[in-house]
């Protein structure tokens, strides 16, 4: 880059006043940036260079402790950790094992909730039992029938990869465990929207996320790289997947789960949306490295974002830090344009990393034409579907009140007798 850009973003960020964040997830990795796998597209292998003193980098027993610790006595009610890499399950089962124990050991009655984000290469029946036992959400990096996984998905080797992850997947299912097909969307793949949706249903992976793919060129650090996805091709592609979804409703509820759309729909009904990229601010949770450094977010672990070490810090601490705030508030930062877009409510300018991956956009919000495509032809829908969705819920807490009147009716009659 030219420029420092979240330097300039945040002498313009002053005026802006902190808010409290509650630790409510965590992102983890346990395995650094060591993976079995060599995608193309990956944006953390190189993530080794900020850890040059050793070739691997597992996360040791007493950072896992300490972690686990800060995470269940630093939370509330609920506390969600997603373990991702890297490859996670290079660290083992028994890794994970133990994690359900120090869960245990320090929590304090309140829900925990597991995600696993994996390649599922190293799977077997025996991590999928555990999975299924302790009820872990497991996001599969599958990106759809052989020709495109294979396209930019091998191994070490140059080696396919697909036909061992479909096997995992279908295992997994096989075993009533909860799967999440991962999809990283490319310039190739942005196309085949209908193809991927039917191919994840047919599979039986009903829950799908579609990640658009956006990476700097690494022979040309001027503009993005080949593969990266453009705006007017992710519009064209959310369209194809929004009216597929919508085909698949059943008596007015929707009958895959598709996480964009769900997010979306938040938006639509008075609700802050769930997905971190449509959110109006960023540093809702921070990354856990193998060593117990702590980073702002997954796609900036960086030095400069670096908030602190689990060793010396407290994690609530950093996650409310003003390093963090001004992280966060840097999304909001946008050209008067996205401010008085129609749509900006929706969408908040997408995900900061989008303005910084492509030089050559000036680190301008990445994919606004896209989003303009799909709000301009997705709007009315999701203004039904919100409308029917608050009925329901006036009619529930209507029943509700119902109920509690006759409930008292009786009781009262009780005991006049």
């Amino acid at each position: 880059m030219d420029f420092d850009y979240f330097r300039i973003l945040l002498k313009r960020n002053l005026f802006m006043t902190q808010k409290y964040r509650p630790l409510t997830s965590v992102l983890v990795k346990p395995s650094g940036p060591d993976c079995n796998l060599n995608c193309t597209y990956c944006f953390y292998l190189d993530k080794a260079e900020l850890f040059p003193e050793t070739v691997s980098h597992p996360m040791t027993p007493v950072i896992q402790e300490e972690m686990i610790r800060q995470v269940m006595q630093q939370s509330g009610n609920a506390v969600s950790i997603a373990w991702q890499g890297g490859e996670p399950a290079l660290m083992g089962l028994d890794f994970y094992k133990r994690a359900i124990e120090l869960e245990m050991k320090y929590g304090h009655g309140q829900s925990v909730g597991n995600g696993f984000q994996t390649n599922g290469m190293l799977l077997d029946r025996e991590w999928a039992k555990f999975f299924k036992k302790y009820d872990w959400l497991i996001g599969l990096s599958l990106d759809g029938p052989e020709h495109i996984h294979d396209r930019y998905r091998k191994d070490k080797g140059n080696h396919k990869t697909w036909r061992t992850v479909e096997d995992k997947a279908r295992m997994l299912l096989e075993e009533g465990v909860s799967v999440n097909a991962m999809c990283c969307i490319t310039d190739y793949s942005s196309v085949k929207a209908e193809e991927l949706y039917n191919y994840y249903k047919n599979l039986g992976l009903t829950w799908m996320q579609f990640i658009p793919v956006v990476e700097t060129d690494p022979d040309d650090s001027s503009k993005a790289a080949p593969f990266s996805l453009t705006a007017e091709k992710y519009g064209q592609f959310l369209i194809t997947l929004f009216d597929l979804w919508i085909a698949d409703f059943k008596d007015g509820q929707p009958t895959t789960s598709i996480r964009h759309f769900e997010s979306v729909f938040h938006s639509y009904a008075g609700i802050e949306a769930p997905e971190c990229a449509l959110m109006k601010e960023c540093g809702a949770y921070v990354v856990i490295e193998h060593n117990g450094n702590v980073y702002s977010c997954d796609f900036f672990v960086e030095n400069r974002h670096r908030l602190g070490n689990i060793r010396h810090d407290k994690i609530i601490n950093m996650l409310n830090s003003r390093k963090q705030d001004d992280f966060g508030k840097a999304k909001a930062i946008l050209p008067r344009k996205c401010r008085m877009c129609p749509w900006y409510s929706k969408c908040f300018g997408g995900c900061t990393k989008d303005r910084v991956k492509d030089p050559k956009d000036n680190h301008q919000p990445r994919f606004c034409a896209g989003y303009e495509l799909f709000f301009e032809h997705a709007d009315t829908k999701l203004k039904s579907i919100a409308a029917q969705w608050k009925q329901q819920q006036i009619d529930i807490q209507e029943r509700a009140q119902t109920r509690g009147i006759y409930n008292a009716f009786d009781d009262l009659v009780k005991n006049q007798k």
